[in-house]
């Protein structure tokens, strides 16, 4: 198998800086818009902000972690690079698209590799109705919010909402709540990834609502659609070693 060709981008923390110029002086590199692959030095906020450039192209993604959790990421190692890419394993990924319709009419559509969460933005507790493809499913949900979560992004913030980690390779969508105050027993679901997930915000003047996609938000919404962009794909590299598979899999077994 040829090496890919590949460039390199960085983050702009003193560390990762660092790290690009080394690695630049050493590789023969070429631009992003010519390469087979991307390297991105950074953390897992870096690894998704290259990944929204690499939408609709055909251009995979390898992660070296210079930042903190860096699940998304590989260990940084400048030695060796153009092995690494060639022994890389791929897995392909599908975001998520919100749909998201303000109270004074607007609507803005966005894209999620992570998530997209409701988030209330007052001290007023969120009230959502939640619809599964048009079929009504929970008729209030008294929240701080609540969120759809694709099996890459199951281990980020719907994680630390207490929501299920779901392998890379299930075609499943997670649905966690956020703080669920009534029906306090409700945990979510988990729901096959053709589903539409629909939430209607109940009393949007006195319980204002937030809708984000990754790092997109949209203040004051009335009603959210997010469902999975089947017809784009996102592909990332990880060493033998390190697979996201593994990686999801070793999580739920953490104490």
């Amino acid at each position: 198998m040829a090496v890919p060709s590949f460039s390199i981008v960085a983050d702009d923390t003193p560390e990762a800086q660092a790290a690009f110029a080394k690695m630049n002086a050493r590789y023969s590199t070429v631009t992003p818009a010519q390469a087979d692959c991307v390297v991105a030095l950074g953390g897992d906020g870096f690894m998704l902000e290259t990944l929204r450039t690499t939408l609709r192209r055909d251009v995979a993604v390898y992660g070296m972690n210079l930042g903190s959790v860096g699940f998304l990421m590989n260990e940084y190692e400048p030695e060796g690079l153009a092995e690494r890419l060639e022994a890389a394993q791929r897995v392909d990924i599908h975001p998520l698209t919100m749909q998201a319709r303000t109270v004074d009419g607007r609507t803005v559509e966005a894209v999620a590799i992570n998530e997209v969460s409701l988030l209330r933005e007052t001290h007023q507790t969120a009230k959502l109705r939640i619809l599964i493809d048009g079929v009504e499913r929970l008729a209030e949900l008294a929240c701080d919010g609540a969120l759809v979560a694709t099996p890459a992004g199951s281990t980020a913030y719907n994680l630390s909402a207490q929501g299920p980690i779901v392998p890379i390779g299930a075609q499943l969508l997670a649905l966690t709540p956020i703080s669920a105050f009534r029906p306090r027993r409700w945990r979510g679901a988990l729901l096959p990834d053709k589903a539409a997930v629909t939430f209607e915000i109940l009393e949007p003047a006195k319980r204002p609502v937030s809708a984000v996609a990754d790092s997109t938000e949209v203040r004051d919404v009335a009603a959210v659609t997010v469902r999975q962009a089947a017809d784009m794909t996102l592909s990332l590299l990880f060493d033998p070693e390190h697979n996201l598979e593994e990686r999801i899999l070793r999580e739920q077994f953490l104490p």
